[in-house]
């Protein structure tokens, strides 16, 4: 009978040691009540091995100063939001514009949440297609005279990586200075012997929250975000990563459509100053008093913009809190664009609230989805909304990668945030905000180009899936807050 007694003792103890680790995530997650009944769900269904899997996916990160920030450099960035929140409530000179008037509120609520400062003289490029996207970055890279920053999510080694590493090797051996900077889990299959001559000629190379002793305990919090940024004076934002899919060179993902911003004016500086941040926390400050180039421009083109970030070190999610007010500011019309659409209460209240006031909405998502399980909770929310009227589009030409929203055919923010906790929550992201109808309905006409490669989806056809996929999608919806 001793085994009965040691099985006993085992199983009791695993529970107690199972409701312990319940109320440490209890704890840790009680900011947000839908994370924690879903790491609660995992822990019950996966006694300890559910715990080991919250280690490596659920921990916050600690969010006081995360940059490291010196008092003077704190203080500098404040006295700068409030400066301009003065001046646009004064309702000063260029701030005195029929649109920046108009969505104020918003403006100032960037402002204050995560420092976006207004930049009033930007010309602006839109690219939906990876081959002329990565053409035209690699000949600027070509042209650089002084510097070029590159972040990226993924890098991969195939031929387009090969590309652009060997545009940034040539400019590093003419002397520009040279940085990359890409995230350990997408571009896991990176190797430091990938960039032994770049850095032999001056070039820098930083991984953000590499793995230590072979292991990863951030695999949940990585940075998402793609930018590009050359002599200070020309920048891209967007989603295209680094990669032959991203031409649609894959047959798996077939074509690939994207949306990513080629940028000059003043706006660079503030992408540039994201950058250097998230640069200096990979490098731990190893040169603090590196020099980056923010020259004066030429372009005297009125589109203000504010670039959005936001990121598990934030104490509110910036990027939803943006486009929750976008959608609440709306009077006639949305088009969102995006490969997931897994929100939370709050941005789904505000997508019903518009539907309900009479405000037309637009969404699509790809029909040939990367990840089924994310699928199926994306079609849980979206049959909900076909209840309040939205119409939802199914894009089956490809792979729709696209992050887009636009309002009214007057403001549009594009970047490298998805519609979903992981974005809103758990990833570094950067988006920027166009205060501009030239490009909002430029977005608006792509999207709507789109709709001939798409299906519709009604609620007859949402109500004659199968009770499996019902079954799933409901599982799907459980989880949500951890997707």
């Amino acid at each position: 009978m001793d085994w009965v007694v040691v099985l006993s003792w085992t199983l009791n103890s695993l529970l107690l040691l199972n409701i312990v680790l319940a109320l440490v995530i209890i704890f840790n997650e009680r900011r947000d009540a839908g994370a924690t009944w879903a790491w609660l769900l995992i822990l019950f269904f996966l006694p300890i091995l559910g715990f080991i899997v919250y280690l490596f996916f659920g921990r916050h990160l600690t969010t006081n100063n995360f940059y490291n920030l010196t008092e003077d450099e704190q203080s500098y960035f404040t006295r700068q939001v409030d400066a301009q929140v003065q001046r646009i409530q004064a309702g000063e000179a260029e701030y005195d514009e029929e649109l920046l008037n108009k969505y104020e509120q918003l403006l100032i609520m960037n402002l204050r949440s995560s420092k976006s400062l207004v930049s009033f003289y930007n010309e602006t490029r839109i690219f939906s297609e990876g081959n002329e996207k990565f053409d035209t970055m690699i000949k600027d890279i070509g042209n650089a005279q002084e510097e070029v920053n590159v972040q990226y999510y993924i890098i991969k080694r195939d031929a387009l990586g090969q590309r652009l590493f060997d545009a940034l090797l040539e400019r590093a051996k003419a002397g520009v200075k040279v940085r990359l900077l890409y995230d350990a889990v997408g571009s896991k299959s990176l190797k430091q012997s990938d960039f032994k001559e770049l850095i032999e000629h001056g070039g820098e190379v930083e991984i953000f929250f590499p793995s230590k002793w072979g292991i990863n305990f951030r695999l949940n919090n990585r940075n998402h975000r793609k930018v590009c940024i050359i002599d200070g004076k020309i920048g891209y934002i967007g989603g295209f990563n680094v990669g032959t899919e991203y031409l649609g060179e894959v047959e798996k993902f077939g074509y690939w459509r994207d949306v990513h911003l080629r940028i000059e004016g003043d706006v660079v500086h503030h992408i540039q100053d994201r950058f250097v941040l998230d640069w200096n926390y990979a490098n731990q400050y190893k040169n603090r008093d590196d020099i980056f180039c923010f020259p004066p421009h030429q372009i005297r083109h009125f589109s203000p913009m504010q670039i959005v970030t936001s990121g598990p070190n934030s104490h509110t999610e910036h990027l939803k809190n943006m486009k929750i007010k976008m959608i609440s500011s709306a009077k006639r019309e949305i088009y969102i664009q995006t490969p997931y659409f897994i929100p939370d209460k709050s941005f789904m209240d505000a997508c019903k609230m518009a539907l309900l006031s009479g405000v037309k909405m637009n969404i699509m998502i790809p029909g040939k989805p990367d990840h089924p399980f994310v699928m199926w909770g994306s079609w849980s929310f979206l049959g909900e909304l076909l209840d309040y009227g939205a119409d939802v589009y199914l894009y089956d030409r490809g792979f729709l990668h696209s992050k887009t929203m636009t309002v009214d055919g007057e403001i549009s923010t594009v970047g490298t945030t998805n519609l979903d906790a992981r974005s809103f929550r758990l990833n570094f992201e950067i988006n920027t905000l166009v205060f501009n109808r030239r490009i909002a309905l430029e977005l608006e006409s792509l999207f709507e180009s789109d709709t001939a490669d798409c299906r519709k989806l009604t609620k007859e056809l949402y109500a004659q899936r199968d009770w499996t996929i019902k079954l799933r999608e409901g599982f799907a919806r459980l989880l949500s807050p951890i997707l």
